[in-house]
């Protein structure tokens, strides 16, 4: 089978595409054929080797994917060969054929495309889970989404809507700003232009933000947490502007503020109830079509660099997907 290869940190365009040996089902465990897969920024950030945490080499990169089934181990109940699934892992997902236990997976609705399904899972995920679970977000408060036309922002803005929210998408294109709309979001900000606090405090009548959703990190993130509201809650995601920021300890005193930190990577082994709640929460929404999760751009497997590359230039709308199969 193909897969795409990391032998050593190294920027995407000298990753190669391997043939490589498929790989055996253990006890357990369900081998898919992969459809479709996504990539992210930490997905970027691991084939340079710049991730907090490092894949042993050699690795093939990719967290999130969809297929059908092909095979599964001993003591797999519930899924059958041809079956439809989507499913994250720490890696692998960037090959024709994949191995994971089988309560990582789950049935993908019917209807849904491979494609979407591959974008759905840890942004969605990401999004409710900060949101609801960190966040406490209520119906008729105010949430700010920075970043918000990438896809970890736009599955928040989408998912601040289903929980009641105003939602507030600042982005720094127009065009970025024009689908944040598309998608749901109330007002739009530019926040690179040096008096968008003065614009937030115009649309939100004085009162701030009560939700800020960052995955964006940088100076934005100081001057975000200047606006929110008492009592706000500030929800840390990423850093995808590449700086992480460090906060004065006395605006969270002045603001009654809380800041806040969001693993996806984690809730499974330190919050399984908690994932539980919030996979199942989506996948209502999914079968119910209330939540379309977003994909940008679909690549073709041999094409898979430009997909890195589209993502690592953070001019991508939406979520970056790889169709393999």
């Amino acid at each position: 089978m193909k897969a795409v290869v990391v032998e050593q940190y190294d920027s995407i365009d000298n990753i190669p595409l391997r043939d490589v040996p498929l790989p055996d089902v253990g006890a357990g465990q369900v081998r898919v054929k992969v459809q479709a897969a996504s990539i992210g920024f930490v997905d970027g950030l691991k084939v340079q080797g710049l991730y907090q945490t490092k894949d042993a080499l050699p690795f093939t990169p990719g967290t999130e994917f969809a297929g059908l089934v092909d095979a599964a181990g001993a003591g797999v109940t519930g899924l059958a060969p041809g079956q439809g699934v989507m499913g994250m892992a720490r890696s692998g997902a960037l090959a024709e054929y994949i191995v994971v236990p089988s309560a990582t997976l789950t049935a993908i609705p019917g209807g849904i495309a491979p494609e979407v399904a591959a974008a759905f899972r840890a942004n969605y995920l990401t999004a409710l889970y900060a949101l609801a679970e960190r966040g406490s977000l209520k119906s008729g408060e105010i949430l700010l989404v920075l970043g918000a036309a990438g896809g970890v922002g736009i599955a928040a803005v989408q998912v601040g809507k289903l929980l009641g929210a105003r939602v507030i998408a600042a982005a720094s294109s127009e065009e970025k700003r024009k689908f944040a709309e598309s998608h749901g979001a109330d007002a739009t900000i530019d926040y690179t232009q040096a008096n968008w606090r003065d614009v937030l405090k115009e649309l939100t009548g004085n009162h701030g933000a009560d939700v800020i959703y960052d995955p964006v990190g940088g100076d934005v993130s100081v001057q975000a947490f200047r606006s929110i509201a008492w009592n706000g809650r500030h929800l840390v995601v990423g850093f995808a502007a590449g700086k992480i920021p460090a906060l004065p300890f006395n605006l969270p005193l002045l603001k009654g503020g809380v800041l806040t930190g969001v693993d996806i990577a984690q809730i499974a082994r330190r919050e399984p109830e908690a994932e539980r709640r919030v996979t199942a929460q989506l996948l209502t929404w999914l079968r119910e079509g209330r939540l379309v999760p977003v994909v940008g751009q679909v690549f073709a497997f041999e094409n898979f660099r430009d997909a890195f590359k589209a993502m690592q230039t953070r001019a991508a709308l939406g979520k970056m997907v790889v169709r393999i199969g």
